[in-house]
């Protein structure tokens, strides 16, 4: 009973120190943020603090990580077979951006120096080149470089998409990105 009641207790610190982070991200940089705003705003004790994290930018460290577990987790459940299986592997990535809106919102913002985007295209590269079947794409050559534009143009477009309030669907995102990788730009056929 103890032992439960502590690991609830330190989950709720945890989330509240969380909390506080991403709220203060909203209002400044990272690197003017300090500890003592963390725990003022999640009226946790700096002791309590530093019995969890080593400082400001491991919590942030944390929170990136388990994001990025989240989505790992959200795409090993599906494998690139073909086109159909793309829009619904993207699709369930936007379900998933748009059910932590907030936290990608601002982990991802331009105003925040997080290191959360790169991170994010080190996930999605890795995932991208060990799934992605050339075969499917008319035989090309999936260099490192045709990786990178297609993962950070979708990273752009989906920070765009959070920053209008997923103003579309995570469906109706997934279709357009998934039409810019497998059509181009501009739609043409190479013919």
């Amino acid at each position: 009973m103890t032992t439960s009641k502590l690991d609830r207790r330190k989950k709720y610190t945890r989330m509240v120190l969380k909390d506080s982070l991403i709220q203060l991200l909203k209002e400044k940089d990272m690197s003017s943020i300090t500890v003592k705003e963390i725990c003022e705003r999640a009226d946790i004790n700096r002791s309590t603090f530093y019995s969890h994290y080593a400082d400001h930018f491991d919590l942030l460290d944390k929170i990136e990580e388990e994001i990025i577990e989240e989505m790992a987790g959200y795409l090993s459940r599906f494998t690139f077979e073909n086109e159909e299986d793309e829009l619904q592997i993207l699709e369930r990535l936007l379900d998933y951006f748009a059910s932590k809106q907030e936290i990608c919102k601002t982990l991802l913002s331009e105003n925040t120096d997080t290191t959360f985007q790169k991170k994010v295209m080190i996930f999605a590269h890795q995932f991208f080149m060990q799934n992605w079947k050339a075969g499917n794409h008319h035989d090309v050559e999936i260099s490192e470089y045709l990786s990178t534009f297609i993962i950070s143009g979708s990273i752009h477009v989906m920070k765009n998409w959070l920053s209008n309030g997923m103003d579309k669907s995570p469906k109706e995102m997934a279709e357009i990105l998934t039409n810019l990788i497998n059509k181009g730009l501009l739609g043409t056929n190479g013919g």
